[in-house]
This record gives C-alpha cells, sequence and structure tokens, in this order.
C-alpha cells in the first residue's frame, strides 16, 4: 500500500502541475535538456567512431542519458526557486536507468562476442528493460503488476498468469546469460588445455553449454513457482511427438558426438564420402563441412559418416601418395625419360625425399610405353591439382629439351583397291 500510496501522490503532484501554466514550462525545459542531449551525443559520436577501444564505445553508447542527466540537474538548479519542477524530477532518474541498461548492454556484448543475437535484440531487450525499470521509479509497477495477475488461466494443475509468464522469461533471460557467460570461461580454460584432443575439447565445451543451459532453465522456472511436475504429462507427450518428428536430427546428434568421441574424423582430414572429398573444415553437432579444393563446400549429416564407408586419405598419417602417367614412344631412351621424370619430382619442394619417388612402366600401349610417377606429399590440404599440374608441365618441358617424344595414336589409311573407269 505504500508504493501505491506514493505513486498516487506522484500522479496527483504531475496532474496538479498539468492543470497549472508552468507545466508548459516544465515541458519545454524537458524537452530542451533532451534536445542538448542528442546534439551532445551526435557531436561525441562523430568524434570517437564505434569499434575503436572499448572505453570510447561505452562513451558512445553513455554519452546520450549521461549529458540528459547532466542538463536535467542543472535545469533543476536553476528553476527550482522559480516553478514546480517535478517532471525534471522524473527525468533524471529515467536518464540514469538508461545509462543503467545501456551500461549492462555494453557490458553483455563485450563478455559474448560471439552472440549475435544479442546485437539483433539489443534495442528490444534495451528498451524493455528501460520500460520496467521507468514504472519501478515512478511507482507504477505496482499497478501494472495487479494488472497482468488478473489475466490468468490453468495449465493442468498450474496455475499461471500473464506476471508469472512475463516474469518466468525474464529469470531465463537472465539465468541462461549467466550459465553461458560460465559455459565460455569453461571454453576459455578447455581451448587453453593444448595437451588435450581438441576432439575432447570441442566435446566438453558442447557438454558443458548444453548440461548449464537446461539447468538455467530448470532452475529459473523453480524460482518464478511453476511446478515442473504439473507439465511432467504436457513435456513427455511433447517428448514422444518430437521423438517421431525429429529421430533423423536426433541421430545426426549423436552421431556428431560419436565423431568427436572417438576421434576416426578429425579436423583437416582429407575424407571422401561417396563422390564428395575433401578437407574437413568444421565438425559440429548435426553436421560436417568438407571443403574441395576448387572452393565447393559439402554439408554432410554426421549420420551418413557414422553409417556410411568413409575413405580417410589422412586418417593415421597425414602423407598421401599421388600418381602422374606419362606416354612415351616405343623408339625412346625409357630408362632415361625414367630418370628424368624421378629428377622433375625430386625438384619441386612439396614432393618428400621418404619415401622416394619412383616410376613405373606400367603398359605397353598401342602408341606408347605407359610411365607411372608416383610420389608423396606431406600437406593434402595445400592442394592435389596443382602439384599435380607443375609436375606435368616440368615433364613436358623436360621432355622437350632432352628430344623424348610424347606420342599421340595415328592411323593410317590404305587404299587397297583401284577405281572404275
Amino acid at each position: 500500500m505504500n508504493e501505491q500510496a506514493r505513486a498516487l501522490k506522484l500522479i496527483g503532484e504531475l496532474l496538479d502541475d498539468f492543470r497549472s501554466p508552468d507545466f508548459v514550462w516544465q515541458v519545454l525545459i524537458a524537452l530542451s535538456c533532451v534536445g542538448l542531449a542528442y546534439v551532445t551525443a551526435q557531436w561525441w559520436r562523430r568524434r570517437h567512431v564505434e569499434g575503436s577501444g572499448r572505453l570510447k564505445d561505452a562513451g558512445v553508447r553513455l554519452i546520450f542519458p549521461f549529458a540528459g542527466m547532466m542538463f536535467s540537474g542543472l535545469a533543476l538548479l536553476a528553476f527550482k526557486p522559480f516553478l514546480h519542477v517535478n517532471l525534471l524530477k522524473l527525468s533524471m532518474p529515467l536518464f540514469g536507468s538508461m545509462a543503467l541498461v545501456r551500461g549492462v548492454i555494453f557490458v553483455l556484448r563485450q563478455a559474448f562476442p560471439r552472440a549475435t543475437w544479442l546485437t539483433a535484440w539489443e534495442r528490444i531487450i534495451a528498451a524493455t528493460v528501460w520500460c520496467w525499470l521507468a514504472l519501478y521509479i515512478t511507482d507504477l509497477s505496482p499497478f501494472v503488476i495487479e494488472s497482468l495477475e488478473d489475466v490468468s488461466f490453468s495449465l493442468g494443475g498450474q496455475a499461471l498468469n500473464l506476471w508469472i509468464i512475463l516474469r518466468g522469461i525474464a529469470t531465463i533471460f537472465l539465468t541462461v546469460v549467466f550459465a553461458l557467460w560460465v559455459a565460455g570461461v569453461i571454453e576459455a580454460r578447455l581451448m587453453g588445455i593444448e595437451s588435450l584432443d581438441s576432439n575432447l575439447r570441442m566435446v566438453g565445451v558442447r557438454v558443458a553449454k548444453a548440461a548449464l543451459t537446461v539447468l538455467a532453465v530448470i532452475t529459473s522456472l523453480s524460482l518464478v513457482g511453476i511446478d515442473m511436475t504439473a507439465l511432467s504429462v504436457f513435456t513427455g507427450a511433447l517428448g514422444v511427438g518430437l521423438g517421431f518428428g525429429l529421430q533423423k536430427i536426433a541421430s545426426n546428434y549423436v552421431s556428431g558426438f560419436i565423431i568427436l568421441l572417438d576421434r576416426s574424423i578429425r579436423i583437416g582430414n582429407i575424407v571422401q564420402v561417396g563422390n564428395e572429398v575433401g578437407e574437413v573444415t568444421q565438425i559440429t553437432t548435426r553436421y560436417t563441412v568438407l571443403k574441395h579444393p576448387g572452393g565447393t563446400e559439402f554439408i554432410v549429416p554426421n549420420e551418413t559418416l557414422i553409417s556410411s564407408t568413409v575413405q580417410n586419405q589422412t586418417y593415421s598419417d597425414s602423407r598421401l601418395r599421388l600418381a602422374t602417367v606419362v606416354g612415351v614412344a616405343y623408339d625412346a631412351d625409357v630408362e632415361r625419360a625414367m630418370q628424368l621424370m624421378v629428377e622433375v619430382a625430386q625438384a619441386q619442394p612439396r614432393v618428400l625425399a621418404d619415401p622416394a619417388p619412383k616410376v613405373l612402366l606400367t603398359q605397353f600401349a598401342d602408341s606408347s610405353l605407359t610411365l607411372e610417377l608416383g610420389f608423396w606429399i606431406a600437406d593434402p590440404d595445400a592442394g592435389k591439382g596443382n602439384i599435380l599440374s607443375d609436375i606435368n608441365l616440368a615433364i613436358l618441358k623436360t621432355f622437350g629439351r632432352h628430344g623424348i617424344s610424347i606420342p599421340y595414336p595415328q592411323r593410317e589409311v590404305r587404299v587397297t583397291g583401284g577405281t572404275a573407269d
């Protein structure tokens, strides 16, 4: 009742001022303070671009409410002896609450730099929190709470109203933000342990985030006063429906954790799944990204990697054997050609000396002798097509300098019969 009495007193004072001619001056003075604060904020933003430093970024966000507080305080001191200043008395805490909200949002953005949702919803969150603080400052919040509590309904055996729902949403938001902050601290610690396998670190981070988020939601609902057992039937039915409808997605998530735990596929591996070949660039709980040397990226569901045969070219050894085939003429010096091909491969910096490059005579073709040059590289992630192209070009130039011809199919047509007169 004391809060309601204070609210009624404040409203009564403002209504009394509204009936007085001086109220127009109060409005003009308050609007002037807002205008001066806006001009000051624009001047400050032109001199301090956002993104140039944390302190300057904080100044860009807080200059408007701080300037509004300063100008409102000066106006309050200047005009208090001459007229009623209840509106100015109200504007100062409103500017202060705006500064508080913007400061908290700025700290949250610094704490969660990867939270794109926070950037997208920043204005809505700030406006909602500021409106509630304004109601609290003006002592109007009891009236609003009472109106929200009047809109009530029941869900099972649980009595609910709009105030409980809104308070639950706010509590869930705060607890989840705190849980994500704790998860971020855990992630930083785990990622700093170099002796721990990268897949295990990723599993630890994701399990920590999921567990802390679920714990935050359950705890916040309990704090609001919602009995979780009353929702057990509803959540059970929902779980069964989701189990049937989302079984593929659930299978992909389970498969993602299996891949991360058994370490059969790691980031940086060169793998082939069906006709898709590429380097593993990302492993999420639902899919794995393969990047082809040509730039194309394949998104492979994790269930496919578990249930089908995967060719991992760098599973236990990052070294990879490549081969190129060249045909030489039958009358060419084959041994000399094989030696030149080995020398060409050895001249390439990416080709390993052990195992050494080797040339094999693989086929007696119709027009040529087929020679296969096999060599090993240790960095398949740097590309295979480029090293093959460099070696083929070098072989072509070397054979040209040493007079070794690369024949091509030829056909000879003979006419055995004469033409009739």
